[in-house]
């Protein structure tokens, strides 16, 4: 089932399915029933980010052509890092240079793990139990930072720098590690891989993070970014406003987003 969170024409947040371009039937029926939609589709105003996530963890260099396009080493253990919940940005929203660091800004196609239920020192054999579904994610970041700062939050924590969406595909309809990704800039692919190729699987991760931290139901994981990064290529390549940035996913959809210089972020 693809479940989204919209807004309709009255401002009204709504959860629904697609039912066509800027179209969803909305759900009906009451929380913890089977889920029951309007027969009639309406028109989506703005898309909203699949779930409202307490915590947004990711993970850094998790493909192995990433780990070497980027001259590190090869992670022992996955490399925790968290994103703000203001990051947060819908499908065909906006992503926004920011006035401090304008200059860097780089692209990440990752599939996002949503959970269903508390997850609390799993075992990796039962750890996709906990998961409700999962989603496109675009871990943007600004390379600038990333390098002055040695370390990731301010870089990757920015305003609309986590779009998710465009819905969420629920966990029965889905096997997570065998699923083609792809970015794609202004149509020109840039990324292309399988989630295959991740060092660390969605099982691993969510057994991992489950044995440091209590994962609350809705937690967001991003499980990394395969190769074709922008700043990795020669010359490096880093959005511009005006920029369409799509990631595309096997069995999900295409997140897509335009980038607009500082300043009202429009949807």
């Amino acid at each position: 089932m693809k479940l989204l969170r919209f807004l309709d024409q009255q401002g009204r947040i709504c959860l629904g399915e697609p039912a066509g371009p800027r179209l969803a039937r909305p759900l009906i029926s009451a929380p913890g029933d089977p889920a029951v939609f309007a027969p009639h589709p309406v028109t989506i105003q703005t898309y909203l980010p699949p779930v409202e996530p307490p915590n947004i963890f990711a993970i850094g260099r998790n493909y192995r052509e990433h780990v070497a396009e980027t001259g590190a080493r090869l992670p022992e253990a996955p490399l925790i890092f968290e994103k703000p919940t203001t990051a947060l940005t819908g499908h065909e929203t906006d992503i926004m240079l920011p006035e401090a660091a304008p200059n860097e800004v780089d692209f990440e196609a990752e599939l996002a793990i949503v959970i269903g239920r508390i997850a609390r020192r799993v075992p990796r054999e039962k750890a996709l139990d906990h998961v409700f579904g999962y989603t496109c994610a675009n871990d943007v970041s600004a390379r600038d930072c990333q390098r002055l700062d040695r370390q990731w939050t301010r870089a990757k924590g920015f305003d609309a720098f986590c779009p998710l969406g465009p819905w969420l595909v629920t966990a029965d309809e889905l096997q997570p590690d065998h699923l083609a990704i792809r970015s794609r800039l202004n149509g020109q692919l840039m990324q292309e891989s399988s989630t295959s190729r991740m060092i660390f699987s969605c099982a691993d991760l969510i057994s991992y993070l489950s044995h440091q931290f209590t994962l609350l139901p809705n937690t967001v994981i991003l499980t990394g970014t395969p190769e074709g990064v922008g700043f990795a290529r020669r010359p490096p390549v880093f959005l511009r406003a005006g920029d369409r940035i799509e990631v595309e996913i096997e069995g999900i959809g295409t997140l897509s987003n335009v980038v607009r210089g500082s300043g009202a972020i429009t949807a």
